[in-house]
């Protein structure tokens, strides 16, 4: 079993760390896919999408507050919990988030790059170079950590700004929406987008990001759990907020504008109908945002899972995360789109996390792994369903998968 990570740490509250992991877990959830994904099922659900939407942040808020309190108190990453668990564990759950962090940094890079596209004209491999040369310098400054999440509060916040002007543009029919949100068409059709939304808000490594970020800050241990559930629950919420904005803006176009989302680009659709050219070149902030932000959380979450295995790594731990970077931009300019294998590798995402929360679910009951503190039983109810749903995605995940390589 690997050394608990025993940071120095920081007894006084520091806002601005908690708020940094905030957003790092935000802004890895709010990538290109998220823009994508969220567009497509509001134009597939109309208002009824947003009661998928609220109980995709209670079920969100109930997987990371278990995860990032088991950390805390643990003062250890989360393959060193699971593998404290059940040996060989952490090690395999380590492999599936690099694997499909890697897929998944493709698709960000390449979002990058076409985010710059929209806003300068570049084509799209120079604007994924020039996207990630950005996220290497951020990584090669002396105070990574802070510069890190000073860039997920301002471009996470930038985000969120633009969209409420795409929503407000767009004037969706909020009373309906409020409505049907808690009492919407058929709950029963709406249990699939619900999993798929939470899949990607705290699926593989996102729930992770800023979790591991709190343990490299030294924010751990029982009294320190306060600010970790602040941080944890405001990381979701922040997501959630974003999501219901896009949400409100895409039903604003689709209905009250009665403009139909291009599929191969629902969210640019959205902020082009609501807002002309100048909703456009927004879309191209927001998306170049949102995928730098992604590439940044993905790329820094990714390696810590390899901290633990190397102390080649642990002591690199920068220039590894500059070369997963390299890597990822590398692929996508000489491959072009990621091939099919890519792909099926970003589909594992689906079963990391009922793997890595089942872990920190067993490892929160362990004495020898969190010592005398006592996880709540109701903490720990929401953590298993949240297990149960999220197992359910990863099986539908990899059906869908085998039937594309049929």
């Amino acid at each position: 079993m690997a050394e608990p990570v025993i940071a120095s740490g920081a007894k006084k509250t520091n806002w601005s760390i908690l708020l940094g992991a905030a957003f790092i877990m935000a802004t890895s959830a709010i990538g290109p896919g998220f823009l994508t994904q969220t567009a497509f099922l509001t134009e597939k659900f109309l208002a009824s999408f947003g009661f998928a939407v609220l109980a995709s942040i209670i079920i969100d808020i109930g997987a990371q507050m278990n995860v990032w309190r088991v950390i805390a108190v643990s003062k250890m990453r989360g393959q060193d919990v699971a593998n404290a668990v059940f040996p060989g564990l952490g090690h395999l759950i380590a492999i599936l988030i690099v694997m499909g962090g890697l897929a998944f940094n493709i698709g960000n890079v390449g979002g990058a790059g076409l985010g710059l596209n929209v806003l300068f004209g570049l084509s799209a491999e120079v604007g994924a170079i020039i996207s990630a040369a950005i996220a290497i310098v951020i990584f090669a400054s002396k105070d990574a950590g802070r510069v890190m999440d000073r860039v997920a509060q301002v471009l996470g916040g930038l985000m969120i700004l633009l969209t409420i002007y795409a929503m407000f543009a767009s004037n969706p029919p909020v009373g309906e929406d409020v409505a049907k949100s808690f009492v919407p068409d058929d709950v029963g059709i709406l249990m699939l987008p619900i999993i798929t939304i939470v899949g990607g808000t705290v699926g593989g490594y996102i729930t992770f990001a800023g979790g591991h970020r709190l343990l490299d800050a030294g924010i751990v241990g029982k009294e320190n759990l306060p600010d970790v559930n602040r941080s944890a629950v405001t990381g979701v919420v922040v997501t959630g907020v974003m999501r219901i904005i896009l949400f409100l803006a895409a039903l604003g176009v689709v209905t009250t504008l009665g403009s139909k989302l291009d599929p191969s680009n629902p969210a640019a659709t959205v902020f082009q109908a609501a807002a002309g050219e100048i909703g456009y070149k927004f879309f191209g902030v927001v998306l170049w945002c949102a995928a730098l932000t992604s590439i940044i959380g993905c790329a820094y979450t990714s390696v810590s899972f390899l901290r633990s295995m190397s102390k080649t790594i642990d002591r690199n731990n920068s220039k590894v995360i500059m070369a997963f970077i390299i890597i990822s931009t590398l692929v996508l300019v000489v491959v072009g789109r990621p091939a099919t294998i890519l792909v099926f590798v970003g589909s594992l995402n689906g079963l990391i996390l009922p793997l890595t929360l089942g872990a920190m679910l067993l490892g929160a009951k362990n004495k020898k792994i969190v010592g005398d503190y006592e996880h709540p039983t109701w903490m720990l109810v929401f953590g298993i369903f949240a297990v149960l749903v999220a197992a359910w995605a990863g099986w539908m995940s990899l059906q869908g998968m085998a039937n594309l390589w049929k």
